[in-house]
């Protein structure tokens, strides 16, 4: 079952995916996550949210239920990500979809104060995406990056992303990144 864990729609139930090709970050682990982000950043109050290979949304939408100002989902499938995303009808002008491949992006209407990546694990998809999310200015400068990745997957993000914090969850591996732009 996948749900919210925490905010203002806590415990409401999402759209999970039917085959093995998405695999949302678990409850636990999104719980922490956001734990994290309150210690580094505080309320999400006035920040926005970009979640890359969003597949079902639910970092994001997450995100939106513990106060985030607006969220942008991108995935070259959002079908989950729409089904889910018309259970928050109250919100729904503060959620973004975009319908892309994240190796070739549109141009950003927007920069973010964070930025969530679940890329598929070892296809080395991270570091293409946040290369094209900085060069298209999808990112703000100061902003904190988390990607989730498998727990011995080598990330080698651009020199412009500092790690300032890295965390284990069963089989993943959390990184906390800091956006400086033009480092």
């Amino acid at each position: 079952m996948l749900r919210i864990v925490g905010g203002k729609y806590r415990a409401k139930k999402l759209f999970a995916p039917s085959d093995n090709l998405t695999r949302p970050t678990s409850d636990r682990a999104r719980e922490a996550i956001f734990s994290i982000l309150y210690s580094k950043i505080g309320t999400l109050e006035d920040k926005t949210v970009l979640d890359i290979f969003a597949g079902t949304g639910a970092f994001g939408l997450e995100a939106l239920s513990r106060g985030a100002k607006n969220i942008c989902l991108i995935d070259k499938n959002i079908t989950l990500i729409k089904k889910n995303a018309a259970l928050f009808e109250k919100e729904k002008d503060k959620i973004s979809i975009i319908k892309a491949d994240i190796t070739r992006l549109p141009n950003a209407k927007a920069s973010y104060d964070i930025v969530f990546s679940d890329a598929p694990y070892d296809q080395g998809l991270n570091e293409i995406a946040f290369q094209n999310l900085a060069s298209g200015n999808f990112i703000k400068d100061g902003a904190l990056c988390i990607v989730e990745t498998r727990h011995n997957e080598t990330l080698n993000l651009a020199p412009d992303f500092e790690l300032i914090d890295e965390r284990r969850y069963g089989m993943a591996k959390v990184s906390f990144f800091v956006f400086h732009q033009n480092f």
